[in-house]
């Protein structure tokens, strides 16, 4: 029997972005929660975590902008099945839209959300400087996946839309790489700042 995303979706899905390929965990699991945190504490073992558990556990602190909460993520956190259920229903939204593979459009969409560049600052005596620096493969699609997951979140607030259907709405657009993407939008306005910085 093959294993399924979900038991619905394969998972034999082709990264075009060869520097993300590696990093990028598509192996089919049927529940994307079997790693429990192990690979926490170990600086690229998440990479071999699955991308859908990866989602999900971004899904978790929606509510985050640097290090305070802009919005409470009081009805995502603390409950895997909550997310568990909020991802498995983005992805039917997904396939009912499109007609394809919900993993095949989510790759898309963290290939067109990851940044490249972006602002570090340092310390030059008393002064601080701000110099554009490659974002690492990791680090991108880490980034791509929290800026999902924040404008998916944020959508929801003072609408009627549920979590579901806006992640499956930002996962789209991020895949088409629409303005309308609030991951898209953070790239752009990223890459921007480090094209100031150089």
């Amino acid at each position: 029997m093959d294993m399924k995303f979900f038991n619905k979706w394969p998972g034999n899905v082709e990264t075009k972005d060869l520097g993300l390929a590696t990093y990028m965990n598509t192996k089919p699991t049927l529940v994307p929660r079997k790693s429990h945190g192990r690979h926490a504490q170990h600086q690229f073992y998440k990479s071999d975590v699955s991308i859908v558990e990866r989602l999900m556990n971004h899904m978790f602190t929606p509510g985050h902008r640097g290090k305070r909460h802009k919005y409470t993520s009081g009805q995502c956190s603390g409950n895997s099945f909550t997310n568990y259920e909020n991802v498995k229903s983005a992805f039917g939204i997904i396939e009912q839209k499109t007609g394809k593979n919900p993993l095949e459009i989510l790759v898309k969409a963290i290939e067109n959300a990851a940044l490249r560049e972006e602002v570090s600052s340092y310390q030059i005596g008393s002064m601080i400087a701000r110099k554009a620096v490659i974002t690492s493969p990791q680090r991108r699609i880490d980034l791509a996946m929290r800026f999902m997951a924040q404008g998916a979140y944020s959508r929801t607030h003072g609408s009627k839309k549920a979590i579901a259907q806006t992640l499956a709405d930002e996962i789209i657009a991020a895949s088409n790489n629409s303005k309308d993407s609030y991951a898209i939008q953070e790239r752009d306005r990223l890459e921007r700042e480090a094209e100031g910085a150089r």
